[in-house]
Protein backbone atom coordinates (compact mmCIF):
# COMPACT_ATOMS: atom_id res chain seq x y z
CA UNK A 1 0.00 0.00 0.00
CA UNK A 2 1.75 3.39 -0.88
CA UNK A 3 2.43 5.84 1.68
CA UNK A 4 -0.16 8.74 1.87
CA UNK A 5 2.02 12.05 1.45
CA UNK A 6 0.94 15.66 2.51
CA UNK A 7 2.42 18.52 1.17
CA UNK A 8 5.42 20.48 2.45
CA UNK A 9 5.04 21.45 6.26
CA UNK A 10 7.33 22.18 9.01
CA UNK A 11 6.00 18.68 10.34
CA UNK A 12 8.26 17.70 7.10
CA UNK A 13 10.94 19.03 8.22
CA UNK A 14 11.40 18.64 11.06
CA UNK A 15 11.20 14.65 10.20
CA UNK A 16 14.42 15.63 8.22
CA UNK A 17 15.93 16.37 11.38
CA UNK A 18 14.55 13.70 13.61
CA UNK A 19 15.57 10.79 11.09
CA UNK A 20 19.21 11.60 10.41
CA UNK A 21 20.16 12.85 14.20
CA UNK A 22 19.73 9.05 14.58
CA UNK A 23 23.08 8.62 12.60
CA UNK A 24 24.33 12.37 11.94
CA UNK A 25 25.58 14.68 14.96
CA UNK A 26 24.19 17.95 15.26
CA UNK A 27 26.96 20.22 14.03
CA UNK A 28 26.25 18.23 10.41
CA UNK A 29 22.28 19.24 10.42
CA UNK A 30 22.40 23.10 12.88
CA UNK A 31 24.46 25.85 12.95
CA UNK A 32 26.55 25.83 16.15
CA UNK A 33 25.95 29.39 17.82
CA UNK A 34 27.47 30.10 21.50
CA UNK A 35 26.37 26.62 22.08
CA UNK A 36 23.03 26.75 20.31
CA UNK A 37 22.09 24.90 17.56
CA UNK A 38 20.26 26.78 14.72
CA UNK A 39 18.83 25.01 11.40
CA UNK A 40 19.89 28.86 10.16
CA UNK A 41 21.49 32.14 11.80
CA UNK A 42 18.75 34.14 12.73
CA UNK A 43 18.87 38.06 11.27
CA UNK A 44 18.78 39.09 14.64
CA UNK A 45 22.40 37.36 15.05
CA UNK A 46 25.66 39.27 14.23
CA UNK A 47 27.24 36.41 12.56
CA UNK A 48 28.93 35.13 9.24
CA UNK A 49 26.50 33.19 7.34
CA UNK A 50 28.47 29.58 6.55
CA UNK A 51 27.10 27.19 3.99
CA UNK A 52 26.41 24.09 5.89
CA UNK A 53 27.37 21.60 2.77
CA UNK A 54 26.71 18.13 4.55
CA UNK A 55 23.26 19.31 4.99
CA UNK A 56 22.70 20.18 1.26
CA UNK A 57 23.39 16.71 0.48
CA UNK A 58 21.06 15.12 2.86
CA UNK A 59 18.05 17.49 2.29
CA UNK A 60 18.53 16.65 -1.58
CA UNK A 61 18.43 13.23 -0.64
CA UNK A 62 15.33 13.73 1.40
CA UNK A 63 13.19 15.53 -0.78
CA UNK A 64 13.56 13.30 -3.69
CA UNK A 65 12.47 10.73 -1.80
CA UNK A 66 9.69 12.62 -0.35
CA UNK A 67 8.17 13.89 -3.49
CA UNK A 68 8.88 10.50 -4.83
CA UNK A 69 6.09 9.64 -2.26
CA UNK A 70 4.03 11.95 -2.99
CA UNK A 71 3.99 11.73 -6.60
CA UNK A 72 3.86 7.90 -6.74
CA UNK A 73 0.12 7.23 -6.10
CA UNK A 74 -0.47 10.26 -8.74
CA UNK A 75 1.91 8.14 -11.13
CA UNK A 76 -0.05 5.25 -11.04
CA UNK A 77 -3.61 6.87 -11.59
CA UNK A 78 -2.15 7.25 -15.17
CA UNK A 79 -0.39 3.61 -15.39
CA UNK A 80 2.80 5.03 -14.75
CA UNK A 81 6.12 4.84 -12.58
CA UNK A 82 7.09 7.67 -10.48
CA UNK A 83 11.13 6.82 -10.27
CA UNK A 84 14.26 9.57 -8.56
CA UNK A 85 16.88 9.44 -10.50
CA UNK A 86 16.72 8.77 -14.12
CA UNK A 87 19.08 8.41 -16.62
CA UNK A 88 18.64 9.18 -20.02
CA UNK A 89 21.91 9.81 -22.47
CA UNK A 90 19.76 10.69 -25.22
CA UNK A 91 18.02 13.18 -23.10
CA UNK A 92 21.46 14.34 -21.75
CA UNK A 93 20.14 13.32 -18.31
CA UNK A 94 23.61 11.36 -17.16
CA UNK A 95 24.68 9.62 -13.60
CA UNK A 96 26.30 12.84 -12.73
CA UNK A 97 22.75 15.12 -13.65
CA UNK A 98 20.47 12.61 -14.10
CA UNK A 99 16.68 13.62 -13.49
CA UNK A 100 15.33 14.29 -9.90
CA UNK A 101 12.07 12.17 -10.60
CA UNK A 102 10.69 11.22 -13.75
CA UNK A 103 6.88 9.44 -14.66
CA UNK A 104 8.24 6.62 -16.35
CA UNK A 105 6.20 3.68 -18.35
CA UNK A 106 8.64 1.40 -16.18
CA UNK A 107 10.79 1.57 -12.83
CA UNK A 108 14.16 1.23 -14.46
CA UNK A 109 16.48 4.24 -13.72
CA UNK A 110 18.13 3.86 -17.14
CA UNK A 111 15.32 5.05 -19.66
CA UNK A 112 14.91 5.32 -23.54
CA UNK A 113 13.11 9.01 -24.27
CA UNK A 114 9.98 7.47 -25.37
CA UNK A 115 9.61 5.96 -22.15
CA UNK A 116 10.06 8.97 -20.09
CA UNK A 117 6.69 10.86 -19.68
CA UNK A 118 7.40 12.90 -17.38
CA UNK A 119 10.60 15.56 -15.75
CA UNK A 120 10.76 16.54 -12.68
CA UNK A 121 13.87 18.55 -11.18
CA UNK A 122 13.40 18.96 -7.87
CA UNK A 123 14.83 22.44 -5.56
CA UNK A 124 13.64 22.36 -2.31
CA UNK A 125 15.15 23.10 0.96
CA UNK A 126 14.84 23.96 4.76
CA UNK A 127 12.18 26.83 4.82
CA UNK A 128 11.76 27.53 8.55
CA UNK A 129 14.31 27.77 11.04
CA UNK A 130 14.54 26.02 13.96
CA UNK A 131 16.38 25.96 17.17
CA UNK A 132 17.69 22.49 18.38
CA UNK A 133 17.42 22.57 22.63
CA UNK A 134 19.45 21.18 25.08
CA UNK A 135 16.51 18.74 25.63
CA UNK A 136 16.68 17.45 21.97
CA UNK A 137 13.71 19.13 20.82
CA UNK A 138 12.94 20.49 17.78
CA UNK A 139 10.89 23.96 17.78
CA UNK A 140 10.09 26.54 15.07
CA UNK A 141 11.66 29.38 15.58
CA UNK A 142 10.72 31.43 12.85
CA UNK A 143 9.47 31.43 8.57
CA UNK A 144 12.27 32.42 6.11
CA UNK A 145 11.81 35.79 6.66
CA UNK A 146 13.78 35.74 9.90
CA UNK A 147 16.57 34.17 8.78
CA UNK A 148 20.06 34.63 6.90
CA UNK A 149 19.20 32.06 4.91
CA UNK A 150 17.51 31.68 1.14
CA UNK A 151 16.03 28.32 0.67
CA UNK A 152 14.67 26.49 -2.43
CA UNK A 153 13.44 28.72 -5.38
CA UNK A 154 14.33 32.06 -3.16
CA UNK A 155 17.94 31.31 -4.40
CA UNK A 156 18.92 32.67 -7.81
CA UNK A 157 21.16 30.07 -7.80
CA UNK A 158 18.60 27.14 -7.85
CA UNK A 159 16.91 29.22 -9.82
CA UNK A 160 19.77 29.37 -12.67
CA UNK A 161 20.54 25.73 -12.74
CA UNK A 162 17.05 24.76 -12.99
CA UNK A 163 16.41 26.53 -16.14
CA UNK A 164 19.40 25.58 -17.03
CA UNK A 165 19.10 21.83 -16.78
CA UNK A 166 15.78 22.39 -18.80
CA UNK A 167 17.63 24.00 -21.41
CA UNK A 168 19.70 21.38 -21.24
CA UNK A 169 17.12 18.81 -21.64
CA UNK A 170 15.50 20.55 -24.62
CA UNK A 171 18.16 21.17 -26.87
CA UNK A 172 19.70 17.74 -26.31
CA UNK A 173 17.47 15.62 -28.19
CA UNK A 174 14.32 16.45 -30.68
CA UNK A 175 13.08 13.66 -28.38
CA UNK A 176 12.36 16.20 -25.39
CA UNK A 177 10.62 18.29 -27.61
CA UNK A 178 7.04 16.30 -26.11
CA UNK A 179 8.11 15.98 -22.45
CA UNK A 180 7.02 18.73 -20.14
CA UNK A 181 9.73 19.75 -17.44
CA UNK A 182 8.10 20.62 -13.86
CA UNK A 183 10.98 22.93 -11.48
CA UNK A 184 10.31 22.03 -7.82
CA UNK A 185 10.18 23.70 -4.71
CA UNK A 186 8.73 24.73 -0.95
CA UNK A 187 9.57 28.26 -1.19
CA UNK A 188 7.90 31.10 -2.77
CA UNK A 189 10.09 32.71 -5.67
CA UNK A 190 11.27 36.63 -5.44
CA UNK A 191 10.31 39.49 -7.80
CA UNK A 192 13.20 39.42 -9.82
CA UNK A 193 12.05 36.29 -11.56
CA UNK A 194 8.02 37.19 -11.22
CA UNK A 195 8.40 37.48 -15.47
CA UNK A 196 10.83 35.18 -16.39
CA UNK A 197 8.53 32.39 -14.96
CA UNK A 198 5.82 32.92 -17.42
CA UNK A 199 8.37 33.80 -19.71
CA UNK A 200 10.26 30.14 -20.09
CA UNK A 201 6.17 29.00 -19.62
CA UNK A 202 5.04 30.64 -22.50
CA UNK A 203 8.52 29.94 -24.78
CA UNK A 204 7.84 26.34 -23.58
CA UNK A 205 10.99 25.76 -22.01
CA UNK A 206 9.91 24.62 -18.77
CA UNK A 207 6.32 24.22 -17.95
CA UNK A 208 5.92 25.34 -14.57
CA UNK A 209 7.63 26.16 -11.50
CA UNK A 210 5.73 24.41 -8.29
CA UNK A 211 6.13 24.93 -4.57
CA UNK A 212 3.93 22.18 -3.04
CA UNK A 213 4.55 24.55 0.16
CA UNK A 214 0.79 26.14 0.95
CA UNK A 215 1.62 28.34 3.94
CA UNK A 216 5.37 29.26 3.98
CA UNK A 217 4.59 32.05 5.86
CA UNK A 218 2.38 33.40 8.62
CA UNK A 219 1.70 36.22 6.76
CA UNK A 220 0.56 37.06 2.97
CA UNK A 221 3.36 39.10 1.88
CA UNK A 222 4.81 37.10 -0.82
CA UNK A 223 4.68 35.65 -4.65
CA UNK A 224 1.83 33.30 -4.26
CA UNK A 225 1.50 32.70 -7.96
CA UNK A 226 2.52 34.77 -11.18
CA UNK A 227 0.71 36.41 -13.52
CA UNK A 228 0.17 33.37 -15.84
CA UNK A 229 1.07 30.97 -13.31
CA UNK A 230 4.78 30.08 -14.41
CA UNK A 231 5.32 29.67 -10.83
CA UNK A 232 1.96 28.40 -8.80
CA UNK A 233 1.50 27.52 -5.02
CA UNK A 234 -0.61 24.78 -4.07
CA UNK A 235 -3.18 24.04 -1.45
CA UNK A 236 -4.17 20.69 -2.24
CA UNK A 237 -3.10 17.37 -3.80
CA UNK A 238 -6.09 17.35 -6.24
CA UNK A 239 -4.93 19.98 -7.74
CA UNK A 240 -1.38 18.81 -8.55
CA UNK A 241 -3.08 15.38 -10.13
CA UNK A 242 -5.27 17.63 -12.23
CA UNK A 243 -2.00 19.39 -13.74
CA UNK A 244 0.00 16.45 -14.05
CA UNK A 245 -2.71 14.52 -15.91
CA UNK A 246 -2.74 17.78 -18.12
CA UNK A 247 0.91 17.87 -19.03
CA UNK A 248 0.98 13.92 -19.14
CA UNK A 249 -2.50 13.56 -21.75
CA UNK A 250 -1.74 16.70 -23.96
CA UNK A 251 0.57 16.40 -26.50
CA UNK A 252 2.17 19.68 -26.59
CA UNK A 253 5.53 19.96 -28.06
CA UNK A 254 8.37 22.21 -27.55
CA UNK A 255 9.18 24.25 -30.88
CA UNK A 256 12.73 25.78 -31.29
CA UNK A 257 15.19 26.81 -33.82
CA UNK A 258 16.32 29.15 -36.52
CA UNK A 259 15.04 29.29 -39.77
CA UNK A 260 15.15 32.14 -42.89
CA UNK A 261 11.94 33.27 -43.78
CA UNK A 262 12.01 31.72 -47.04
CA UNK A 263 12.61 28.11 -45.36
CA UNK A 264 10.00 28.68 -42.73
CA UNK A 265 7.70 29.30 -45.67
CA UNK A 266 8.49 26.58 -47.52
CA UNK A 267 7.65 24.26 -44.21
CA UNK A 268 4.77 26.22 -44.04
CA UNK A 269 3.56 25.55 -47.60
CA UNK A 270 4.57 21.77 -46.97
CA UNK A 271 1.98 21.00 -44.52
CA UNK A 272 -0.64 23.23 -45.41
CA UNK A 273 -1.31 20.27 -48.26
CA UNK A 274 -2.17 17.84 -45.55
CA UNK A 275 -5.35 17.23 -45.02
CA UNK A 276 -6.75 17.71 -41.15
CA UNK A 277 -4.99 20.31 -38.67
CA UNK A 278 -3.42 17.51 -36.45
CA UNK A 279 -1.61 16.31 -40.00
CA UNK A 280 -0.56 19.12 -40.75
CA UNK A 281 1.06 19.87 -37.25
CA UNK A 282 2.94 16.81 -37.35
CA UNK A 283 4.05 17.28 -40.86
CA UNK A 284 5.47 20.74 -39.73
CA UNK A 285 7.48 19.30 -37.04
CA UNK A 286 8.62 16.81 -39.20
CA UNK A 287 9.81 19.03 -41.25
CA UNK A 288 11.55 21.25 -38.46
CA UNK A 289 13.37 18.57 -37.10
CA UNK A 290 14.71 17.61 -40.82
CA UNK A 291 15.73 21.39 -41.05
CA UNK A 292 14.79 20.83 -44.62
Amino acid sequence: MEKIVELWSTDAEKLFFTSYLKTVLPDKLFYKLDNVYYAYIPKVINSRNQTLQSRNALIGFYTEKWCRDLFAPIARKMNLYAVNGVICEELGLTKNSSADLAFCTNEKKYQKAEAIKLIFEIKMSIIWNYIYDEKKEIKVLGDFRTHKGNPSLLRSDSMLKAIGKAINIRVASFSANKIPIIIIGNSPITSTYLDKVDDLKSAGVAQGFWSLNPYPSDTDDYIKNSPLLGFKTYNNIADIIKDCEKLVTNENYFISTMLSKPQIGKCISIAAKEKTNTAKAEKFIELLKGKL
